[in-house]
């Protein structure tokens, strides 16, 4: 069994192995439940869209399933909800994964629909995150990344004290987020900043700027604490900074 189940996970992955270790007891529980969530992804099929192997969990919400586009397995925990008011809309790439309660909106404004959401392949995000897209949101492939991920591409302005700041309107400039990044659990990030390719981002760190390539980030605002080498797989300092609290 554990064979079969491996063959078909593998279909998704190619480079996962089951642990040797696994009981069998797990291992049917973990057919049933993904057997349930390729049932319930099926439901995409009434909105004349095609579920591509789907696997959603229990209480998933779409809202404007016409702006959302998928690849190939995308899986959606329980409790997951999609809106996609949007100019441009939603769109995940192939073998993606959203954790449980997790908020995926782009706009919640009838006046000023915001842009989008891109999200790359092989892109696996924990639970209770919150990604908003209205000045743009992108994620490059094979990024990983921890519970309560925040991103936020928008401001409100306030430069006029006599006006409440709700009546001024926002500016909107979008986050860019580069490939095979790893992202540490609890990471704010906010609008204008684009991290580059292969960074990591430790946990608990709030991003307010932008950030080069292979860059090793954290703290509250955020700054670069070294860029990635090989020397870094000595620094017992870093490997602390960056798995505390994360994946």
């Amino acid at each position: 069994m554990k064979t079969i189940v491996e063959k078909i996970i593998k279909l998704r992955n190619p480079d996962f192995t089951l642990d040797k270790t696994l009981n069998s007891g797990a291992v049917f529980l973990l057919i049933w439940v993904q057997f349930w969530s390729l049932i319930r992804g099926l439901k995409t099929i009434f909105f004349l869209r095609n579920p591509k192997g789907m696997l959603l969990g229990k209480r998933v919400g779409f809202f404007n399933v016409s702006k959302i586009q998928w690849g190939k397995f995308l899986r959606l925990g329980n409790d997951v909800y999609i809106s996609a008011l949007a100019k441009q809309g939603i769109e995940f790439g192939n073998n993606v994964s959203i954790g449980a309660f997790s908020r995926i909106i782009v706009s919640t404004s009838l006046n000023n629909i915001g842009e989008k959401i891109k999200i790359g392949n092989n892109v696996g995000i924990g639970e209770f995150a919150y990604l908003g897209g209205s000045g743009g949101l992108e994620i490059g492939d094979d990024c990983i990344v921890g519970q309560y991920l925040s991103c936020h591409p928008e401001n409100h302005n306030y430069e006029d004290p006599d006006i409440s700041i709700r009546h001024q309107g926002v500016n909107r400039k979008g986050i860019k987020i580069g490939k095979n990044c790893w992202i540490g659990s609890k990471v704010t990030i906010l609008d204008s900043v684009e991290i580059g390719s292969g960074c990591i981002l430790a946990a608990g760190s709030v991003i307010t700027k932008s950030f080069p390539d292979n860059s090793i980030i954290g703290g509250v605002p955020a700054k670069l604490i070294k860029m990635r080498t090989y020397d870094d797989y000595q620094s017992d300092y870093t490997g602390d900074l960056l798995c505390r609290k994360s994946l």
